[in-house]
Parts: structure tokens; C-alpha cells; sequence
């Protein structure tokens, strides 16, 4: 039996995705200040990639099987996805508190592995959760939501950085192994970001109740013997994984292209402009917070223009000129050497950031079935590991042995894949059972 879910107003779709806020400045510390602080512990710039392996890992794996569990999970008091994202917030919370103190670069490498899991947790759930919630016509506009919530949660966590950078680090010396105490601030102001969210958005929104048919499965599932219950996940992936629409595998494509190329924009660009412009390990990390903080404020202001942009041209268009625009903007960023001028390009960066964080959920939870939506956007998401995963392995030897050792290179090379990802985008127009996805 199909539930029919009533339409929200704007605000009740807003407080749902509050939440986003602080998993998304999360996020933004591993963007903006991680490679930072394995560059204050002593890493070398070739092993920037294999030591960011855990976000790939964690996300092939956690991502997945907490989808699969969700859809068979339900709890009269506390619901069916938010218990996984509020326990995965605590947990990134506890490890946020504890990466700025770091003593040495393994141990700050572990950590990274449980903020992941933590990160992981929260995210993919939150990703059914709105699926869940509203009907098909606002789709489009709660994932646009979210996406205006990735650019606040950056846009403050690299906010953040520039501002106690400039308030407390401008005439520190800096020590060899050791990370610089302003750090200290936006990691914790992100602890407490990450869990209070959380909570409003848990005590704010209530789940839609399974329907008859699906609480009996749920119910089955949980009278199975142990050892199928553990294995329950890993079946639901597999079975989903044979069964994925082909459309899917479209996006997977993109996918490929288009998060290899986000790592090495995220990894290269502080070490781009010690390089261009001669800065320190902190100048240079203020500067590319400087990038992000600008390019997530485009993305708030455009994430929401996008929904009847997507409706009159169709999401395959606006998602593919997005990443044309995305990889115009990493061809320039090298070629310029002024502070200020560099930030121009974030603005088509933005853009793309807003359709890419909202675009491709929208178009996949119309053509996946409803109740397996958590386990479906834990596959998109191992769309976006995979690719992670292999630019940790493959690119510290690129970066070494074919662009040699060179953030310029680094950054061209991100772009040329970017525009092939934009040119596979153009593909995302293939017939479902029901319509063509052309969103």
C-alpha cells in the first residue's frame, strides 16, 4: 500500500533539514583544515591522498549497510532514520572535540577514521529522510534545501577558519609538528554545531509511520535468526545493487568523473597557493577557507533558484552547463595571483556545488521504490566513495610521477575532469518504467 504524504510548508521543510547544518560543517573542517593539520604534523604533500582514504572507506562501507538497516528499522518514539543520524552526530561530535589536539599525524589519521564513520552515520539516512517525507512535487525543493544547508555549514566552517586566523594566528611563528591553537575554535564550535542541529531537526520533525505491509517485514526481519540479521544488510545491497535502475548507472558515470576531481580541488589547494603565491602552510589554508567560504555562499543564494530552473529546462541541462561552469572555474584558479581576483571563479564553482548537492538526490529518489530508498541512496553515495577512493590510490603517483609534484597540474588536471563529467551528464535522460527522468 502507497502512503500519500501531505505537502509541507517552506518552514517545515527547513527545520527537517537544520540538521544538515552541522553535518555539513563537519565536512567542512575535512575539506578546509585536515590537509592542514597533516601538513603541520609533518605529511608530505604526495601522501595528502592516501591519508584522506578514510572518507572513501568509511562511506563504501557505513553508508550502505546503515541504508539497508534504516529501511527495516522503525521505533514508535524515536522513528526510523533519525535514530542513525543523531548517534552518528554524537560520535563525530566526541572526535571533532578531540582532532585539534592531535600530538602526532597517526593519531590524527584515526581520528579522521571515526569522524567518518560518525560523518557517514548521519549523512546517508539524512539523505532517505527527506525522500520519506515529501511528495514527489517537492522533492526538487527539499533536496534543494539541503543543499543551501551544505553551503551554511561550510560557508561557517570556513568562515571560522579565516576569522581566527586573522584574530589570532596573523603574527604567530609557526612550529614544526605542532597545530596552531586558533585551529582549536572552529573545531569546536563544530562539535557543538553537530549535535545541536541534529537534535532540533529530530524534535522538530516527526516520521511518516511505515505502512501495514512494510511494519510486517520490518517485524520479520527482526524475528530472524541473529546470524541473517547480520547478513541482512549485506543481501539488501546486493539484491539492490543487481536490481539498480539503469539510470543509476548513469549517474555513476558522472559520479566518477566529477568526485575524483572535487578530492583533488579539496587536497591540492592549499599546497596550490603556497606554490602561486608564496604563503605560508596558515596563510595558504586561510586562503583556500577564503575559496570555500566564497563558492558556499553562492551556493546558498543559488541552491533554492535552481528548483524552477530544473523545472523548465529540465535537471539534465542545468546539472551538465553546472559542471562545465565548475571545471571553467579550476582552468582559471591557477593563472591568478591576486587574493581578491581568485575568488571570482568561485562563483561558477558555487553553482556547481549547489546542483551537484542536490540535483542528482532528486532525480534518484524518483526512480528508485520507496521502501527502498535508504539502501538506493546508499549505493548514489558509494557513487561518490568509489571515486574518492580511487584518487587516494591512484593520484599521490600522478601527482608525483606525471604532474611533477606541481599544484598547478593538480588543479588542471581536476578541471579536464570536470568537463568530462559534465559532457556524461548530458546522458542522464534515459526511460524509467514509469517517465523519462529528465528533471
Amino acid at each position: 500500500m502507497k502512503i500519500t504524504k501531505p505537502s509541507l510548508s517552506f518552514w517545515q521543510i527547513f527545520n527537517m533539514n537544520v540538521g544538515f547544518l552541522g553535518i555539513q560543517y563537519s565536512f567542512g573542517l575535512q575539506q578546509t583544515a585536515i590537509n592542514p593539520i597533516f601538513l603541520y604534523l609533518g605529511a608530505p604533500e604526495d601522501m595528502l591522498p592516501i591519508l584522506n582514504i578514510a572518507g572513501p572507506v568509511t562511506g563504501l562501507i557505513v553508508q550502505p549497510i546503515i541504508g539497508a538497516m534504516s529501511d527495516k528499522t522503525w521505533s514508535a518514539r524515536w522513528g526510523r532514520r533519525k535514530p542513525y543520524f543523531l548517534i552518528g552526530a554524537i560520535l563525530g561530535s566526541l572526535c571533532l572535540f578531540a582532532f585539534p589536539t592531535s600530538p602526532v599525524l597517526w593519531f590524527a589519521v584515526g581520528l579522521l577514521w571515526i569522524l567518518d564513520v560518525g560523518n557517514n552515520m548521519a549523512m546517508e539516512p539524512y539523505r532517505a529522510f527527506v525522500g520519506d517525507k515529501l511528495p514527489e512535487k517537492q522533492l526538487s525543493l527539499g533536496y534543494q534545501m539541503q543543499s543551501l544547508f551544505v553551503g551554511a555549514g561550510i560557508l561557517l566552517a570556513n568562515g571560522s577558519i579565516v576569522l581566527f586566523q586573522y584574530l589570532f594566528g596573523g603574527e604567530s611563528v609557526e612550529v614544526a609538528g605542532t597545530i596552531p591553537t586558533w585551529l582549536y575554535y572552529s573545531f569546536y564550535i563544530g562539535a557543538i554545531l553537530s549535535i545541536t542541529t541534529i537534535l532540533y531537526s529530530v524534535l522538530k520533525t516527526p516520521e511518516i509511520p511505515p505502512s501495514s505491509l512494510e511494519l510486517e517485514e520490518i517485524n520479520a526481519a527482526r524475528a530472524k535468526p541473529l546470524m541473517d540479521r547480520i547478513m541482512f544488510p549485506f543481501k539488501e545491497i546486493a539484491e539492490a545493487i543487481k536490481r539498480m535502475p539503469k539510470f543509476m548507472w548513469r549517474v555513476g558515470a558522472v559520479y566518477l568523473f566529477q568526485w575524483y576531481a572535487l578530492f583533488i580541488y579539496w587536497q591540492y589547494t592549499t599546497p596550490l597557493f603556497k606554490l602561486t603565491m608564496g604563503y605560508s602552510t596558515g596563510e595558504a589554508a586561510s586562503q583556500s577557507a577564503q575559496m570555500s567560504l566564497t563558492y558556499n555562499v553562492v551556493t546558498m543564494v543559488v541552491a533554492l533558484a535552481l528548483v524552477p530552473l530544473t523545472l523548465k529546462f529540465g535537471g539534465k541541462k542545468v546539472y551538465a552547463l553546472s559542471l562545465f561552469g565548475t571545471a571553467l572555474s579550476l582552468f582559471t584558479i591557477p593563472f591568478i595571483t591576486d587574493p581578491i581576483l581568485v575568488l571570482v571563479p568561485m562563483v561558477l564553482f558555487g553553482i556547481g556545488w549547489a546542483a551537484m548537492m542536490g540535483i542528482p538526490y532528486t532525480m534518484v529518489s524518483k526512480v528508485v521504490p520507496q521502501d527502498r530508498r535508504g539502501v538506493y541512496m546508499g549505493i548514489l553515495n558509494m557513487m561518490i566513495v568509489i571515486p574518492m577512493g580511487i584518487e587516494t590510490l591512484t593520484f599521490g603517483p600522478i601527482y608525483k610521477y606525471v604532474l611533477g609534484n606541481n599544484a598547478i597540474n593538480a588543479m588542471l588536471f581536476a578541471g579536464a575532469f570536470f568537463a568530462i563529467s559534465g559532457i556524461l551528464a548530458l546522458r542522464l535522460n534515459v526511460r524509467s518504467k514509469a517517465a523519462v527522468i529528465d528533471l
